[in-house]
């Protein structure tokens, strides 16, 4: 019998991760998490326990308490913010990992989902339709945790056997959770301050183009890499996963279609340096060929569900 734990379910990724697992496998099967005493309000109604991921007596105390078969580890603090405590978010970012790695490798859980990112591409990295396995220097403390996260699943896979399957998400769209601090976030930012003030000022230029997805997506292709046979799955680092990219300008020309007199202006901040490391498209042939990914959100997909959910009261009180 499939039990779940979902660490770090209070995230943008958690919130959506959970309500799909729950719609798959039913509530009494997951078990939401996250460092917060109290259940977020999005995830009200869920099963929730709190739990601190570098407390490896609490984690193993849940996982037997529970009967644990699979853990999605979404714990972490994203790019920017990591910027601005770079050794918490090393000990975060790692020793979680090992803590559910270790799990694994002991035999208490069966398998292991553990999210890496496009930020574990670097300036030397081809922008251009970036390939599975290419040039990896990562400039910021996210992404040199992620790349070194990668080398260690794979590590885990190749001399224990843990089956523990990853990808490398862009930037993610979604209007069920707020932002969490990563440099994309000015690709979901954007709506709630179109709604509301008819204007945004964006932190990344123009013409900046990086790889973007809709959470629903992102949600929908981690559960299925999950659900995939263990034998279809033949990169044991990260796989690329794609659906669009797209620039700040181009976004906002989109948002024009339904909001006609919408103003953007551009303000770069430290976040655009780390947007600059970063791909502007990328491959994902091998997702594609072994587990059957396909997106199913263009740009003017995105724009059109968005602006219909955002909640500007919502953001602007928090």
């Amino acid at each position: 019998m499939k039990r779940i734990l979902v660490i770090g379910a209070g995230g943008q990724i958690g919130t959506e991760l959970v309500l799909l697992l729950e719609q798959k496998f039913g509530k009494d099967a997951i078990i939401a998490s996250d460092v917060k005493e109290v259940c977020p309000v999005a995830l009200e109604g869920s099963n929730y326990v709190s739990l601190d991921v570098l407390d490896n007596n609490q984690l193993k105390s849940i996982v037997e308490k529970e009967e644990i078969t699979d853990i999605y580890l979404l714990a972490a603090l994203l790019s920017a913010t990591a910027e601005k405590n770079p050794e918490f978010a090393w000990r975060l970012n790692m020793e979680g990992l090992f803590n559910v790695l270790n799990l694994a490798k002991e035999g208490k859980i069966k398998k292991v989902f553990w999210p890496s990112s496009i930020a574990v591409f670097g300036p030397t990295t081809p922008k251009q339709a970036t390939p599975q396995r290419t040039v990896m220097e990562p400039s910021t403390v996210y992404g040199i945790s992620k790349q070194a996260g990668e080398r260690w699943c794979e590590y885990y896979y190749e001399k224990f056997g843990v089956d523990v399957r990853s990808i490398r998400y862009p930037g993610l769209i979604s209007y069920k959770a707020l932002p969490g601090g990563g440099t994309t976030d000015y690709a979901v930012d954007i709506f709630y301050h179109a709604i509301e003030k008819g204007e945004y000022t964006s932190f990344l230029s123009k013409d900046t183009e990086l790889p973007m997805m809709f959470m629903e997506d992102a949600v929908r292709g981690t559960v299925e890499l999950m659900e995939a046979p263990a034998e279809q799955i033949k990169v044991r680092s990260s796989y690329n996963l794609s659906a669009v990219s797209f620039t700040p300008e181009l976004l906002a020309n989109e948002i024009k279609k339904h909001i006609p007199n919408f103003e953007i202006h551009y303000k770069p901040d430290d976040r655009q340096a780390i947007a600059d490391s970063w791909p502007q498209s990328i491959d994902d042939a091998f997702a594609r060929a072994d587990w059957g990914w396909k997106n199913e959100y263009d740009l003017s997909d995105i724009v059109e569900v968005m602006l219909k959910n955002v909640e500007p009261k919502k953001y602007f009180n928090t």
